[in-house]
């Protein structure tokens, strides 16, 4: 018998809202809250990404170096980044993902949470939900331990992110062969994830990823209601 896994989206699939800038915000709140006044030029960053200019994955980064600083001690960041997941499971964690992911929980399921969310928040998120494992973008550390603005590897998001599952995979000594995944996400970026998947499902999905969902048959669900 396969071994079962339900892989789950984090953003607008388990909860209501992103959490990417929230998290920003809340950082700068508490570690620097003069870096507030320099959102004019994380707009500026977010047009240029809009036109191109920049990738996803350095928007991410530079945003990061203009609200959070270049390096921060893991120590002052862990509780910043236990308030924002306290926070988060408090007010914004879709009831109805709760309920699904206690389903696959009941029915056997290793519960996988993916997300291109950083993992230094994503994993606390992700334990406090009762996932078993959490794939998602990590942040690297500076000679002095520091933890810094640079993405460690690929951001986990569209192609990267199957690239990751797949080597989370292997490292966890499955083959692909003898799994079955089910998938949620809400967003056509995820769709190489769902085809990849045996059971993909659209969760509160966008209107791109409904119209391919209906185009292949895929499970389209709804929890914000």
């Amino acid at each position: 018998m396969k071994a079962q896994l339900a892989i789950y989206d984090m953003d607008r699939t388990v909860t209501r809202r992103a959490t990417y800038t929230p998290f920003l915000l809340h950082a700068a709140r508490r570690l620097a809250p003069w870096r507030l006044l320099l959102l004019p030029l994380a707009g500026l960053l977010t047009l240029a990404w809009a036109l191109k200019l920049i990738d996803r994955a350095r928007l991410k980064e530079w945003n990061y170096v203009l609200l959070i600083g270049r390096g921060v001690a893991p120590e002052r960041l862990e509780p910043v980044v236990e308030s924002f997941a306290a926070h988060t499971l408090g007010a914004n964690v879709l009831p109805g993902a709760r309920a699904r992911i206690a389903a696959d929980r009941e029915a056997g399921r290793r519960l996988v949470l993916a997300t291109a969310s950083y993992e230094l928040y994503a994993a606390a998120i992700g334990r406090a939900l009762g996932f078993d494992d959490v794939i998602a973008t990590r942040t690297a550390r500076d000679a002095a331990g520091r933890i810094v603005a640079r993405i460690d590897g690929a951001n986990c998001y569209g192609d990267a992110k199957r690239d990751m599952v797949e080597a989370w995979l292997e490292k966890a000594g499955l083959s692909r062969d003898v799994v079955h995944i089910r998938f949620y996400s809400d967003h056509i970026s995820d769709a190489p994830m769902h085809r990849w998947s045996d059971e993909p499902v659209a969760a509160n999905a966008d209107a791109r990823l409904v119209r391919l969902a209906r185009a292949e048959g895929w499970e389209v669900v709804s929890w914000r209601r």
